[in-house]
């Protein structure tokens, strides 16, 4: 008599048999390597940060790859941020010029901002109040996209006299505390520091002895950095 199906025994990949069992560790090993890889490449993913700015943010004056933006971006990546800056750097803007152009600045895959306005208002002798106000109503709208901020300064020379320089240098902390952004209340501090012998003698400064040469920019970037660090802490 011919055996039945059912009395022959089973070399399947049921859940009781050897290889069965063998098949579901695979499975839970497997599961396991996708379960902790999958946040790493979520971290992988860049950071946008968007830099608007006038001709110190654009790089004027400087070859590409040296001026601002590109510097930033090699330090971050140096310390260990993946992060693209959109070079959003307009030479001769004011805190008016990007007041009108934020809203469309801001696309949706913009994840932090830096703003680095307010030199040409002061060149211009513009009314700090006009220059305060344009700031706050920047801010406010990167904070209506519930985005992280960072607003990098300047301080006024004493040749302005002491109400115009009170007045302006007290934009960048009052603002910065009204919305909560991350602080840099004078973003050419490190070459402040310094005398006009030291500047010339380092060739830190461009001919125009406005605009920091590509050596300036990199104490600008060394002292920035990790504000920015900061700023990157607060990406959701």
């Amino acid at each position: 008599m011919r055996p039945r199906i059912s009395d022959v025994p089973s070399k399947g990949y049921g859940p009781g048999t050897a290889s069965g069992k063998r098949r579901r560790m695979i499975f839970s090993a497997l599961a396991a390597v996708l379960l902790a890889v999958a946040p790493l490449r979520a971290q992988e993913a860049p950071v946008t940060l968007l830099a608007l700015g006038d001709s110190l943010t654009q790089g004027y004056g400087l070859p590409q790859g040296e001026g601002l933006v590109p510097q930033l971006q090699a330090w971050l990546q140096a310390h260990g941020h993946r992060v693209n800056i959109v070079n959003a750097g307009v030479s001769g803007d004011t805190t008016a010029g990007g007041r009108a152009r934020i809203g469309w600045s801001l696309t949706p895959d913009v994840q932090a901002v830096m703003i680095a306005l307010g030199g040409n208002d002061m060149l211009r002798a513009l009314p700090p109040a006009q220059t305060r106000a344009n700031i706050d109503a920047m801010l406010s709208e990167v904070n209506k996209r519930g985005l992280p901020v960072l607003l990098a300064g300047l301080s006024a020379p004493g040749n302005y006299g002491p109400d115009y320089q009170h007045a302006f240098n007290a934009i960048w902390p009052e603002m910065a505390a009204a919305h909560g952004a991350v602080l840099v209340p004078d973003l050419l501090a490190p070459l402040a520091a310094l005398s006009p012998e030291e500047r010339a003698a380092r060739g830190l400064m461009q001919a125009d002895n406005i605009h920091p040469s590509a050596a300036g920019v990199k104490l600008v970037v060394e002292a920035l950095g990790p504000r920015v660090e900061t700023l990157l802490t607060e990406v959701k």
